[in-house]
């Protein structure tokens, strides 16, 4: 019956478990400092169920592109790449 989990592992899978049931991590936090946990403890368990769910999530491979394509009555489409535009032209532009 008793669990081998440390006390931060422990707030982690309530932490997860209450992230799966649409609470906000602000909230959860609130509630558990509320309640008497350290914010230390707070924060290690939720770094510590963060890290739980990135093992889950795919990495991203590539940087996606966008692209427009401008179609005419007559002519085939046309693919237009847009112009990458840097910071200082955004601001002084």
């Amino acid at each position: 019956m008793y669990d081998n989990k440390t006390p931060s592992q422990q707030l982690a899978d309530y932490i997860l478990k209450n992230l799966k049931k649409g609470y906000t991590l602000d909230s959860l936090r609130f509630s558990l400092v509320s309640q008497g946990y350290s914010k230390i403890s707070v924060e290690n368990a939720i770094e510590l169920a963060n890290k739980k769910l990135a093992e889950h999530i795919q990495p991203i491979k590539e940087k996606p592109t966008i692209t427009y394509k401008i179609i005419k009555d007559d002519d085939e489409p046309v693919i237009v790449e847009p112009k990458k535009e840097s910071f200082w032209d955004k601001v002084f532009g």
